[in-house]
């Protein structure tokens, strides 16, 4: 990739509200580097997901303990809680094309020596420790990077619509991989899905070395300097349209996306269903997750009252999930969670990317996934050891309480600092419910 001389990318306006404008839900795709970009994250990301299934029921087969579950996740977050800021101020700093083949080979060679350790029938629990972890410390920078390197490729024009493929594409894999994963599972065993993993490390790795590095929007690269880190965080903090929604992204990747832990836990204990149910509840969460993405693509804006509106759908859904007292209906809602979870994320990082002044937005991204993904290692294990001791369904629904309740309050908080109020009056004989400026207020008494 070109980092030598070039115009940089004109500064992002610090809004969450970009030029309200629906496009062709899949423009970016016009691109031919994000085409490649593109095809190798659906190969890849099909991969993945089959080895986060494969991983959850090994461990669990190997244990039967939730709690043990929730530990191998929070190995996997642990690097990026730890050193995720540090990873944001590399990838300032560093070519991004590069930088992301060094990490896809890393987790490529991870997932072979699992399949190996797996496929030889010497594996221990200790081993899918250590490579979640190994996995976790190439996130640190392989996140960051991906999720600014999407800018470089389509520009400031498609960075909305590509940030929101992207959604779909993880998503979409979703839909493949559990359900390929439980088949293998079932069929020949675990390790095959780590294998099958491993190798599809290829296609990212191929699309990244096909690319015209000519056709690259350049950005010009932060220079090695101290107190880099500092600068990130002061930049953040000065923005409350940044900083609000990485909290209420922090508390819900904490609290609510705790899924490996309670779906293994349902299709285990609750409904006894075995290894195809638990393929079952994350495809259809997929589903759901996938709708949202492709909502997304079409949506003009990347308005906050739509990340509060949905942060609080979404809790209020797991909580009731909570309770299902069926298999199909607890199935069933499993695709609603799906719709608006992926909504939360992909309008908080859209605005937070558009947000942000394209030579911060290595550092702003880390810190939004380290908030996002690194909070999981202090929940997790919480979650884990609550579902072991009261149950599945109390574990889940403290996820969705704290969700929403973050959600309710940082809504609150937003609409104070934006001048905002409750409203709630009667409109054609329904309730209405909205914010408003509290000037409105004001005008109509002296009215």
């Amino acid at each position: 990739m070109s980092t030598g001389s070039g115009t940089p990318s004109a500064p992002a306006p610090a809004t969450t509200t970009p030029v309200s404008r629906k496009s062709s839900m899949f423009s970016s795709l016009k691109i031919r580097n994000y085409r490649l970009f593109f095809a190798g994250q659906v190969v890849s990301n099909t991969g993945t997901w089959m080895q986060r299934i494969a991983q959850d029921w090994l461990v669990l087969s190997l244990t039967g303990s939730s709690a043990a579950v929730g530990i191998t996740t929070a190995l996997q977050f642990l690097p990026m809680l730890l050193f995720g800021l540090y990873g944001g101020v590399l990838v300032d700093r560093l070519p991004k094309r590069p930088a992301l083949l060094v990490t896809q080979a890393s987790m490529a060679v991870t997932g072979l020596a699992l399949a190996a350790l797996t496929l030889t029938g010497h594996v221990q629990v200790w081993h899918v420790y250590v490579a979640a972890f190994a996995v976790g410390l190439a996130t640190v920078v392989d996140n960051p990077a991906r999720q600014s390197f999407v800018s470089e490729m389509v520009g400031p024009d498609q960075l909305q619509n590509a940030v929101s493929l992207n959604s779909a594409n993880f998503q979409s894999a979703r839909l493949v991989g559990p359900a390929v994963a439980g088949l293998m599972i079932t069929g020949v065993g675990t390790g095959w899905a780590f294998l099958a993993n491993g190798l599809s490390f290829a296609a990212p790795i191929a699309g990244l070395l096909l690319m015209r590095a000519r056709e690259l929007h350049v950005v010009e690269r932060a220079p090695r300097g101290k107190g880099q880190l500092r600068e990130g965080l002061r930049y953040v903090a000065k923005r409350p349209e940044l900083m609000w929604p990485i909290v209420l992204v922090g508390f819900i990747g904490t609290f609510g996306f705790n899924f490996p832990v309670w779906l293994s836990a349902y299709a285990d204990d609750v409904f006894d269903a075995g290894a195809g149910a638990y393929s079952l509840f994350n495809t259809l969460m997929a589903v759901g997750s996938l709708v949202g993405a492709l909502l997304a693509a079409r949506r003009g804006t990347a308005r906050l009252r739509v990340l509060i509106a949905a942060a609080l759908a979404f809790g209020a859904l797991e909580t009731v999930a909570a309770v299902a007292p069926s298999y199909w209906l607890f199935a069933l809602l499993m695709v609603p969670i799906g719709v608006f979870g992926l909504t939360v994320n992909v309008t908080a990082n859209t605005a937070v990317q558009m947000g942000t002044d394209p030579a911060m937005r290595g550092r702003v991204m880390a810190l939004f996934m380290m908030v996002f993904m690194g909070g999981t290692p202090l929940g997790a294990p919480v979650v884990g050891w609550i579902t072991d001791t009261y149950g599945a369904r109390v574990g889940f629904a403290a996820g969705g309480v704290v969700s929403a309740v973050a959600a309710g309050a940082i809504g609150l908080v937003l609409a104070r600092i934006g001048g905002l109020r409750l409203s709630v009056a009667w409109h054609h004989g329904h309730p209405r419910v909205r914010f408003v400026p509290r000037d409105r207020e004001r005008l109509a008494t002296a009215a």
